[in-house]
């Protein structure tokens, strides 16, 4: 009877197994579907730079060639500049049948890293780090035609024998270990010169009083040691001619008088013999390095003055006879587009996120209902002027004068100083102007910060709760005030208070530090604070005093304390606004998606 019941059922569980097989192939079917679309999304976000759409905000997109007039505005002459330069010494590398190759390029930037003790991954990312020199633009526009120039000057590049007996004693010759005083009055010079020389022993009060080379004077006018052929032959010979403790004449140097004291004449030193072969090699590579920069530099030089270098870009008449092009050097064009594109690769992340703010603010001011009008942005520039002191004598904002020290600084025009930090501030002005609002509370607390009594103290810094329990107690078994002076002085890791026994500027009340403030103005003179923690920090306390309140009328600072509070209010706001706006933002940046992972370039450099 099994048998019948197990026949009769197998079509239905034929049926079944095949139901399942399809519904499997249908889910390997949508699951290959999914990963096709999220395939397709990463090559969409991979090439997205090279397309017309680099970056989408709340739906609205930014073009590449949106992207590719603001670098050009901000850029554009700098980068050109650097073309031009590039393709003066190209024109001359195939003049002269020189090719420096990508393998080239490698090994000198391999040496440089091994010449700092790094790897290549490391100096490349310090490179981008410290410098924001990515690898790519270090090698085609540093390295290139650096090695481009050397080898178009390698024939007139040779080390003789003197260069190097200098260099070597430079390095390891005698050498007179002196005391200097620096001022910049000639009669003051002769003067302290004439007191040093009656009681040399003087020397290093006079330097701590009188010298004005602050590093020196600090350490009674020590320096390190001279030797020859360093730099001023005069003031090598006025030192290798003291004898110890014999003070010099006074020297001009530049538009300074010094005068030195020796303090004893150091021997020679002689490296060993397993080390000296390796020593001239460096010290010859070095003089290599000097006299082929200052020949690359001449040869650099020569090539600008002789080439024909016709720059379009910025110049309107001459964009109308030459459409699309940037520059013409010596026949050859450089187009506006190639420009674009270089100044893409090396500005575009930083331009594109200032674009991408820009129009975050204008969506928010268009949803709104609020503009920005010509009289906002003049405002604010009036508010700027005033805010660093370009006041005309009739008391008004010198904006001309803001503006010419703005565009004269050579890093933006009227338009894109406008255009990046007027227009960004009114913007996000109007966004919050009905959310500030100052209460009298507000006012009290102003007035007693600006005005009010401070509290004057001794402090001490400490990294840790350990050592602030010890030199509190310390403190409290001595409650002399020089005893918590020379506490600061041997445990205080703040500079301030460590150098000048405790002593730290006043504090004032509702100055933004909440503990230490309800701590110092609890206290009464003489009193020893608990240990107030603080961020990472432990502070102890000593109050010496208060100080009398600079203004007692309220009403009389009443205008001055509103429009200062209006300001803070208004900034504080204006930040807390725009992270809203950035957190709430729907933002795709495509070209920062896209961005290759660092390398050195690939192909020969400057093509």
């Amino acid at each position: 009877m099994s048998d019948t019941v197990s026949r009769t059922n197998q079509p239905r569980f034929r049926a079944n197994r095949v139901a399942s097989r399809y519904q499997v192939r249908q889910a390997l079917v949508f699951i290959a579907a999914l990963a096709a679309i999220s395939m397709g999304l990463s090559q969409l976000r991979a090439s997205a730079a090279e397309s017309s759409v680099v970056a989408v905000v709340n739906a609205d997109p930014i073009s590449r060639d949106a992207l590719g007039d603001a670098v050009l505005q901000r850029y554009g002459t700098d980068v050109l500049d650097n073309l031009v330069n590039q393709h003066l010494i190209m024109q001359e590398c195939k003049k002269n049948g020189i090719n420096i190759s990508a393998e080239d390029v490698r090994t000198e930037v391999l040496r440089v890293a091994k010449k700092f003790g790094l790897s290549l991954e490391s100096y490349l990312q310090l490179l981008q780090e410290e410098r924001d020199i990515t690898p790519d633009q270090y090698s085609r526009e540093i390295i290139w035609p650096m090695l481009a120039l050397r080898a178009l000057v390698s024939d007139q590049v040779e080390v003789t024998q003197e260069e190097f007996n200098r260099a070597f004693l430079s390095q390891f010759g005698e050498a007179i270990k002196c005391r200097m005083i620096m001022v910049s009055d000639p009669t003051q010079a002769n003067q302290l010169q004439s007191q040093a020389q009656v009681d040399p022993g003087s020397f290093v009060r006079l330097a701590k009083e009188f010298s004005e080379d602050e590093t020196s004077a600090s350490v009674g006018g020590l320096i390190p040691p001279i030797r020859r052929y360093m730099g001023d032959s005069n003031l090598e010979e006025a030192a290798f001619a003291l004898k110890d403790g014999e003070v010099s004449p006074v020297l001009q140097i530049g538009d300074q008088w010094i005068f030195l004291q020796a303090v004893r004449r150091m021997p020679a030193s002689h490296p060993s013999p397993q080390a000296l072969p390796a020593i001239k090699e460096q010290i010859a590579d070095r003089i290599r390095d000097e006299k082929m920069k200052v020949a690359a530099g001449e040869l650099f030089e020569k090539l600008q003055k002789e080439s024909k270098v016709v720059k379009v870009l910025g110049n309107p008449e001459a964009s109308q006879q030459h459409p699309g092009v940037a520059a013409i050097i010596n026949g050859q064009q450089i187009s506006i587009a190639a420009v674009a594109d270089k100044c893409i690769k090396r500005h575009g992340e930083e331009v594109l996120e200032g674009e991408i703010n820009r129009k975050l603010l204008a969506q928010a001011l268009k949803s709104s209902g609020k503009t920005v009008t010509q009289a906002d942005i003049d405002q604010e520039i009036t508010r700027a002027a005033i805010s660093y002191g370009y006041i005309r004598s009739d008391g008004k904002a010198d904006t001309d004068a803001w503006m010419q020290t703005i565009v004269s600084q050579g890093k933006s025009t009227e338009k894109i100083y406008v255009q990046d930090a007027v227009w960004p501030s009114v913007a996000l002005k109007k966004l919050v102007e009905d959310s500030v609002q100052l209460s009298q509370d507000d006012m009290q607390k102003g007035f007693a910060s600006a005005f009010g009594p401070r509290a004057e103290v001794l402090a001490i810094v400490l990294s840790d709760q350990r050592t602030a329990q010890k030199v509190w107690e310390m403190a409290r078994d001595n409650a002399s005030e020089d005893f918590f002076g020379q506490l600061a002085e041997q445990y205080s890791i703040e500079p301030t208070s460590s150098s000048n026994f405790g002593k730290v500027p006043p504090i004032r009340q509702f100055g933004g530090q909440p503990a230490i403030e309800k701590e110092a103005f609890a206290m009464k003179p003489g009193e020893l604070s608990g240990i107030i923690a603080t961020g990472d920090k432990y502070i102890v306390l000593r109050c010496q005093g208060f100080t009398e309140p600079i203004v007692s009328d309220f009403e009389a600072v009443r205008e001055e304390l509103e429009r200062d509070l209006i300001e803070k209010k208004t900034n504080l706001a204006m930040g807390v606004k725009f992270d809203e706006l950035k957190q709430r933002a729907e933002i795709d940046n495509f070209f920062s998606a896209s961005k290759a992972a660092p390398r050195v370039a690939t192909r020969s450099g400057g093509r």
